[in-house]
């Protein structure tokens, strides 16, 4: 059997269960749904805003302000433990992350600060501090896989990293060379946490470029396919022997984020 684990940036869960959210839970019926940025809380969520009875739903939503941030988890299998945060507390209020357990394979849904360019810095010297607490969660999140890894722990690290990793991984990389997303120490960041042991699981099977997540919502960018690849599953070195599919769902809509999927062979869940 194979384990379909799907990581999608709903930009409002609200949002997203309007435009069809539970429709494209019980067709495609993955095992485990991570989301970003659900923007509410639980107790927001009309009657009819929940998955299939069949999930178990997990939240962690932003403690700083309403209609920010947030993640959740949807799990058709019975996680032993979950965890919320990191444990650092400056991110973990802005509900950054979610992690769920079962056996030794750890699924954590994720959702990277956004950063700033110095440009924009220039004319808001404030918003250089996103940029900085953008770059220090990336090394508290490093930080938290090598502290996985040396518990054993098998882990499929899921969500969007506000980042495109390599030039391919966006349409335009010269005309983004200055901005947050394509930033180098943005970049440098990535490398560090995939050092700790990850391999982004898509490009074990997808090499070429024309592959996005994210397009802006201006300008038709999404029709003409000028996007950006910034949701991931990184997942373990340990875990690429059962990788058996990895692929991305442009077609889907109800975001300006798509889907990106895996599956794993189910043994990976014994290991």
């Amino acid at each position: 059997m194979r384990l379909k684990i799907v990581t999608w940036n709903v930009n409002g869960l609200r949002s997203a269960y309007r435009q069809g959210l539970r429709s494209y839970i019980e067709r495609e019926r993955p095992h485990v749904l991570c989301l970003q940025e659900i923007r509410a809380d639980p107790q927001q969520l009309d009657a009819d805003m929940h998955p299939p009875s069949m999930y178990h739903e997990l939240y962690a939503p932003s403690r700083v302000r309403k209609g920010y941030s947030g993640v959740a988890i949807f799990s058709r299998l019975a996680p032993d433990t979950i965890t919320e945060g990191i444990g650092v507390e400056q991110f973990d209020q802005e509900g950054r992350l979610l992690r769920a357990d079962f056996g030794s394979l750890t699924v954590v849904s994720v959702y990277c600060p956004k950063g700033y360019s110095p440009d924009d810095a220039r004319s808001d010297p404030g918003k250089i501090e996103r940029l900085h607490y953008k770059l220090a969660f990336y090394d508290a999140l490093a930080r938290y896989v090598r502290s996985l890894h040396s518990q054993g722990r098998h882990v499929v690290l899921s969500g969007d990293f506000n980042t495109a990793h390599r030039e391919l991984d966006l349409a335009r990389p010269k005309e983004n060379e200055r901005t947050s997303g394509f930033l180098p120490e943005e970049r440098a960041a990535f490398d560090r946490l995939l050092a700790t042991g990850l391999v982004d699981a898509f490009r074990v099977f997808v090499h070429e470029g024309g592959h996005y997540t994210w397009w802006s919502q201006r300008r038709g960018a999404r029709q003409r396919n000028i996007g950006w690849r910034i949701d991931y599953h990184l997942v373990s070195s340990s875990l690429v022997p059962f990788l058996k599919a990895a692929y991305l769902q442009p077609d889907v809509l109800g975001s300006d984020h798509c889907p990106a999927v895996i599956e794993l062979d189910s043994a990976a869940v014994k290991q």
